[in-house]
């Protein structure tokens, strides 16, 4: 297949990326107010071969998607009152490419708003937030501290989530990388939550709500999660262990999920994630990475991991990928490098398949 020309809108994100680092776009007051203008760029080219025929496409690397934002925060004594809003800015995303056509390269709807919410953070009694924004178990499956989440994490249906496996006679299967290789982590809606204050290196989330941006869907999500960060001695360790209860027609989906991730001083580092869903799949993952100082310009990140999934699509499936990538931090310019190369491999009863593989490349830049 063709590779596709570069699409003006995602063009622009690459010339706009390599700009240098801007001075922060804020503004402070003297009573403890503070407007703040936030986001990011993140261009990326994705390749992905099937088995049988490759494709390639300017993208928006959807692992950490190009958005917008402004924060609005007023002090009251020692609590904070919060105001913000984010958004996704509708470029065409790495997940939507796949062999029976392309996204529009630009294409923003209500649904690209990821935060619309207000939140009163106190001193003693934890934040209170209500409005559009992450559920309690938003990012628990993915705690992770190997520098490399720019674009490599145990998500890996966002980088070429749309793409199917072929059969063994190359015939397309019906069966995308979204179907054999989710998370099950937690996502933003429309919610009331709680966050406990740290107590002991641990605290606990809550959250109850519903899709608001979506037309037509009644369903409820309610979820818990515990947290926690510590230093132990050399070594620094975040955790993360979650429950989340989607209610559909008076029918529940309840899924368990967690992470784990230590980072030596040395720059060693090990995660470790894994979720199941109850009547359904589940996986096992790990990455192994170290940070290293090698040149002036910002740490190089460095990881290789390993994905184990079954029962996604039908009893006894299964779905392995293996996964190398580099991040380069670059300080100045605010900005990461990347380059991640996957392979994908899926199997069931009912027929056999090729591998597949992924290249993705590109940068972040935050402002």
């Amino acid at each position: 297949m063709p590779t596709k020309s570069l699409a003006p809108s995602l063009a622009a994100e690459f010339v706009l990326s390599a700009l240098p680092a801007a001075a922060e776009l804020s503004y402070s007051n003297a009573t403890g107010g503070t407007v703040k203008l936030y986001g990011q760029l993140s261009p990326g080219y994705l390749s992905f071969n099937d088995g049988a025929a490759s494709y390639g496409n300017m993208v928006d690397n959807e692992v950490s998607n190009s958005r917008a934002g402004i924060t609005v925060a007023q002090e009251f004594g020692a609590s904070v009152l919060t105001f913000d809003f984010l958004t996704a800015l509708g470029f065409a995303q790495s997940s939507n490419f796949s062999q029976l056509g392309d996204p529009d390269n630009l294409d923003w709807r209500r649904t690209s708003v990821r935060k619309l919410e207000v939140s009163l953070e106190t001193e003693k009694a934890g934040t209170f937030s209500f409005g559009q924004g992450s559920m309690a178990s938003d990012g628990v499956a993915q705690t992770d501290l190997s520098g490399t989440t720019a674009a490599m994490y145990n998500g890996l249906d966002t980088v070429a989530g749309n793409y199917q496996f072929r059969t063994s006679s190359g015939a397309l299967s019906g069966i995308e990388i979204d179907d054999t290789f989710g998370s099950l982590d937690s996502t933003r809606r429309g919610r009331i939550r709680y966050d406990s204050p740290s107590l002991n290196h641990f605290s606990i989330s809550a959250a109850y709500g519903k899709d608001i941006l979506s037309t037509d869907n009644d369903d409820i999500f309610a979820d818990i999660a515990l947290r926690y960060k510590n230093e132990i001695g050399d070594v620094k360790v975040a955790g993360s262990l979650g429950f989340a209860r989607r209610t559909r027609n008076g029918a529940d989906r309840d899924d368990t999920f967690g992470s784990i991730s230590a980072l030596h001083t040395s720059g060693v580092n090990l995660t470790l994630a894994a979720g199941s869903r109850k009547d359904d799949g589940g996986y096992g993952f790990a990455k192994l990475g170290y940070i290293a100082d090698w040149l002036p310009i910002g740490t190089t990140s460095i990881a290789v991991d390993y994905y184990n999934g079954s029962d996604f699509v039908m009893e006894n499936s299964e779905s392995r990928s293996v996964g190398f990538g580099v991040v380069q931090r670059i300080e100045d310019a605010n900005m990461d490098a990347y380059l991640v190369v996957r392979k994908y491999s899926y199997s069931d009863s009912s027929d056999s398949y090729l591998d597949a593989s992924s290249v993705l490349f590109g940068s972040r830049w935050k402002f």
